[in-house]
């Protein structure tokens, strides 16, 4: 009977759950873990129901009332799945057997149904305007034929003579429909037909009887496609799962030679190794089933066509649910990862034993994906309170190739869950490694620079991680200070060594090396570097002042690949594209047009991508009137576009000139008090704007590091925008000072 409701919240693992919501995507979205109870009616006119309090902080997870039409289902022995209203699915995970059996026995109480039977009155007829929860039925077009079809389904002995008979029982055509396929699924489990069919299928194969093994393919295939869940029980349990997948291996689309031999495989080949001593015996035949069963839908079952790509929703929940009590059962296990670290960090250990270990604990971080995230936060915790990143530190100064690969794949998922560990265990790092190359965030940077792929697919993977680390947005949680100190960190001892690759082969201010796998390593770094332009502001800056970055970035304009022509326009455009005054003085200082305008005229009147990207950015330049480049531009090189009439770009740009140029001309004639203060004030300020006129003018500092302090001061200022205006001023000035000299 149904026990008394309770305001306490349970506290014994009996009724520990974890609640569960099928998303649109068919797939199982974790809601928490908590307790659940079964609750009684306290007021009139209202329903038994099960709650579910969250373990964390005691709030309700799910409030559902206990109806006498809605159709539970109990799988696995630890699973309640049901479905309320339409498409809105939920499942019951029980972390014990005994606390699922209490919760569903209290259900068929409430419902007044048989708990022993009840299960496979499950199966029964669906609604026409819903489905189960594992079942994803589109109903056919036209009426439904639930008015029309029988209450049972008998169905044909299992012989060699009625093989025929039972294989158009199960075509395609008569298993689309929701309530044909409850009603065979029901015929199936009540008169034992597996087991008939698997006898049948022995007997078949000792007799080499081709044409039955055909048929017998064609009736499991389409077993499957019933898409039950009682089903895949039978189908998947160690008695029969291996017989199953040698009925599959008979397609009937293929001859007897061309036979697949998918237990040779299982059985041979697909050896398990233990790489680590699993006693639960439990945990160890669900490993060995999620393997088998991953194997029959990524390798043995066919492509489902265009009405059966929804009607495998249950083995993906089956699969999902498999993992997750996997990686818990693991997790939870106390000695587990103490013995795992502890075998990995053993100097003596073979390469072979070391490299099975980190296979092991690759597939280990793909399954916990299927944990609520808390619990994953706790899990990837738990892995670097065990010295998981040192661990891979070390793999990755070994040169076995699969070793690296399974570290770099835990590197990645560990960033991706819990970034904020990783820049913790680096800045530690700092303290005690001296040599660079041995950081493990040059590590990493080391097999992006040496991956042998010639799309490098692994590098592309691996810089969006270290974007993902130095990304500010990824940084909220952390204080200021924090921030900086690992910005810092990454700009004096990692920067340098992502660019080497680049500024090796730019050096002397040519290309050495032009071919397209090194071409697509500096278009990598390219992306990277025009990243941290817009998200590191006075970092970025003072690193391509000191490396003189831009100039060599622009060297790349040189390259036969197009492709690394626009990256590297696209970082210009990117820094043009801030508006910064320091920059563009740089722009303009180090005379970095001259490589932007023999760009243009190298690609002559050719009508392409690099055309139209150089006019976006003078384009650019023209629309936000950024005088000092307009200024740049014209004086040194507009004579090379003058004759460019195809876009009205160049025309307009010496406009904007001659109209500043007046301007300033209109001010020098002004000879007001305000008209002499303005110019007192503004040549005062004119050391702020060094141009290529200045270059040895005794206002240009004499200590570099001096003016980067000064500069940011001045940019840290609450008078930013005043001091800004006061230098277009001085713009304007400085040009008449030149104009009457």
């Amino acid at each position: 009977m149904i026990s008394p409701s309770s305001t306490t919240l349970p506290s014994n693992n009996r009724s520990r759950v974890k609640l569960y919501t099928l998303n649109e995507e068919r797939q199982w979205d974790d809601r928490g873990t908590g307790f659940v109870t079964c609750t009684t009616p306290i007021a009139p006119n209202t329903n038994h129901a099960l709650i579910v309090k969250s373990e964390v902080d005691g709030s309700t997870l799910l409030d559902s009332k206990i109806l006498l039409n809605t159709k539970y289902q109990k799988q696995q022995e630890t699973l309640i799945v049901w479905s309320e209203g339409d498409k809105h699915d939920l499942a019951l995970s029980f972390q014990e057997k005994a606390g699922c059996d209490d919760i569903w026995e209290n259900i068929c109480d409430v419902q007044g149904k048989d708990s022993s039977s009840f299960l496979n009155n499950t199966n029964l007829t669906s609604e026409s305007n819903g489905s189960t929860i594992y079942e994803s039925d589109d109903e056919c077009a036209g009426e439904s034929n639930d008015n029309y079809l029988p209450s049972t389904i008998t169905l044909p002995p299992v012989d060699l003579s009625h093989l025929r008979d039972i294989c158009d029982l199960f075509s395609p055509d008569k298993v689309r429909d929701a309530s044909r396929r409850d009603l065979l699924a029901r015929a199936i489990e009540s008169g034992n037909y597996i087991r008939k069919l698997i006898d049948l299928f022995h007997i078949c194969e000792d007799l080499e009887n081709i044409e039955s093994l055909h048929q017998i393919y064609e009736i499991i295939r389409s077993i499957f496609y019933l898409n039950k869940s009682s089903l895949f029980e039978i189908l998947f349990s160690e008695e029969f799962i291996m017989d199953i997948i040698g009925c599959l291996e008979y397609d009937s689309q293929l001859n007897y030679n061309d036979k697949r031999n998918y237990r040779e495989f299982l059985d041979t080949k697909a050896t398990f190794r233990e790489v680590i001593p699993i006693v639960n015996q439990e945990l160890l035949a669900k490993i060995h089933q999620t393997f088998r069963v991953q194997y029959i839908q990524d390798a043995i079952l066919p492509a489902p066509s265009l009405f059966e790509e929804n009607l495998l929703s249950t083995m993906n929940s089956f699969l999902f649910f498999n993992k997750v009590d996997i990686v818990t059962l693991l997790y939870e296990d106390p000695k587990f990862l103490s013995q795992l670290f502890s075998t990995l960090k053993d100097e003596n250990l073979s390469d072979d034993k070391r490299k099975d270990l980190m296979l092991f604990l690759k597939e280990f971080c793909v399954f916990s994906q299927t944990l609520q995230q808390q619990n994953r936060d706790n899990f990837f915790q738990a892995l670097a309170t065990h010295g998981i990143l040192n661990v891979i530190q070390v793999m990755l100064s070994l040169d076995d190739t699969t070793t690296k690969q399974a570290a770099l794949d835990v590197f990645a998922s560990i960033v991706e869950c819990n970034p904020s560990t990783v820049r913790e265990y680096m800045l530690q790092e700092t303290q005690s490694t001296q040599d660079d190359d041995e950081l493990l965030l040059n590590l990493v940077i080391s097999e992006i620079q040496s991956d042998p792929d010639p799309e490098l697919s692994g590098a592309l993977n691996l810089m969006n991680y270290l974007k993902l680390l130095i990304d500010p947005e990824n940084m909220m949680a952390v204080s200021i200070s924090e921030k900086t100190e690992f910005l810092s960190f990454f700009y004096f001892r990692s920067m340098s060594v992502l660019l080497a690759p680049l500024m090796a082969n730019s050096s002397d201010l040519k290309l050495a090396r032009d071919d397209f796998h090194i071409a697509q390593l500096q278009n990598l770094i390219l992306d990277f570097v025009t990243f941290c332009v817009e998200h590191h502001t006075y970092h970025m800056r003072n690193f391509l002042n000191k490396k003189d970055l831009l100039r060599r970035v622009l060297v790349l304009l040189k390259s036969k690949h197009q492709f690394l022509q626009l990256s590297a326009l696209r970082f210009l455009r990117k820094i043009v594209g801030l508006k910064d005054e320091q920059y563009n003085v740089t722009i303009v200082r180090n005379n970095l047009f001259a490589p932007i305008v023999d760009a243009f005229k190298s690609n002559k009147r050719r009508y392409n991508l690099l055309n139209s990207a150089l006019i976006e950015l003078f384009e650019f330049i023209r629309h936000e009137d950024i005088k000092i480049l307009i200024n740049y531009f014209v004086e040194n090189f507009y004579s090379d576009f003058e004759n460019v009439t195809y876009v009205k770009t160049f025309h307009d740009l010496k406009l904007r000139y001659d109209a500043h140029r007046d301007r300033r001309e209109r001010m020098l004639n002004d000879n007001s008090p305000i008209g002499s203060s303005r110019l007192h004030d503004n040549l005062n300020n004119s050391h702020l704007l060094p141009i290529q006129h200045f270059h040895q003018s005794q206002r240009l500092r004499k200590d570099e590091r001096d003016l980067d302090a000064e500069e940011e001061n001045w940019f840290n200022d609450d008078g930013d925008e005043n001091k800004l205006s006061l230098i277009n001023h001085g713009l304007i000035f400085i040009f008449i000072v030149l104009l009457v000299s």
